[in-house]
C-alpha cells in the first residue's frame, strides 16, 4: 500500500515541479506530513529527483534557444561550492532543526509570493 501512497505523492509533487513552480516546496512537506518520511530523506529524495528533471529542462531550453551562457562560470563555481557546503551542514544537523529551518523558509517564501501577488493586483 505504501507504494501507491508514494506514487501519488510523486505525482502531486511532480506536477508543480514540471510547471516550474518549485516542486520541492510541495514534495518535501508531502513526504514528511503524509508519507511520514524523515526530513533528511525527504530533502534527499527531492534533490535526487531534481537531477533528471533539470537535465530534461536544460535540453528543452537548449532546443528552444533560451539559454544564455554569459557569466556562467561565475555562477557554476560558487553554486557547486555552496551546494557541497549545504550538503555537509544538512548531514550534520538533526532532522528537527532542518524541519524548522525549512518551515521558516516556506513562511518567508509565502510572504514574498503574497506580497508579489498584491503588488501585481494593485499595480
Amino acid at each position: 500500500m505504501s507504494f501507491y501512497i508514494y506514487l501519488l505523492l510523486g505525482i502531486l509533487g511532480g506536477i508543480p515541479a514540471g510547471m516550474g513552480m518549485g516542486g520541492g516546496t510541495v514534495t518535501i512537506p508531502l513526504l514528511i506530513l503524509v508519507g511520514g518520511v524523515e526530513q533528511k530523506i525527504a530533502q534527499s529524495a527531492n534533490l535526487f529527483s531534481f537531477l533528471p528533471m533539470s537535465a530534461f529542462a536544460l535540453r528543452v531550453h537548449a532546443e528552444n534557444k533560451l539559454l544564455s551562457t554569459e557569466g556562467i562560470g561565475w555562477m557554476i563555481v560558487p553554486a557547486l561550492a555552496f551546494s557541497a557546503a549545504g550538503t555537509f551542514i544538512a548531514y550534520a544537523l538533526p532532522s528537527e532543526i532542518l524541519r524548522r529551518a525549512f518551515g521558516v523558509f516556506l513562511m518567508i517564501l509565502s510572504f514574498f509570493q503574497f506580497r508579489g501577488a498584491l503588488s501585481k493586483e494593485n499595480g
